[in-house]
């Protein structure tokens, strides 16, 4: 089984789908990770904001923080590798990395909480 971890920069909720004016990138990232869980991908999500330990208590993810800073997130690591930086990954690449078939992306209804704007929390 793979593992795909992802580091999310500060975000308003846990999966950065909340508010009314949510993130476009984010709706359909958050499609595509519930797509690779259930095709048998193990899925960790941190966010910056609400869960800084698990970003400093990971060697590869602070020593990316210390030379890139937190500017440079999301940052995705498959099996503990990175492979990826600075934007979320496709469902293609999940498909790729998974070494599944890919199958047409779902959008799912955004959480509407009013705790962000623009998918980010201000601040």
């Amino acid at each position: 089984m793979k593992s795909i971890q992802v580091f999310d920069p500060a975000l308003c909720c846990s999966s950065g789908v909340c508010g009314v004016d949510a993130d476009q990138a984010l709706i359909t990232f958050a499609a595509d990770l519930e797509w690779a869980a259930q095709n048998g991908a193990r899925i960790d999500r941190f966010n910056l904001g609400q869960q800084p330990l698990a970003f400093a208590g990971n060697a590869t993810v602070k020593g990316f923080l210390d030379r890139s800073g937190p500017d440079a997130l999301p940052l995705i690591l498959l099996d503990g590798e990175i492979a990826m930086a600075g934007r979320y990954p496709s469902r293609a690449e999940l498909t790729h990395w998974l070494g599944t078939a890919e199958a047409a992306p779902a959008e799912p209804e955004p959480e509407v909480s009013g705790c962000c704007s623009g998918g980010r929390c201000g601040g």
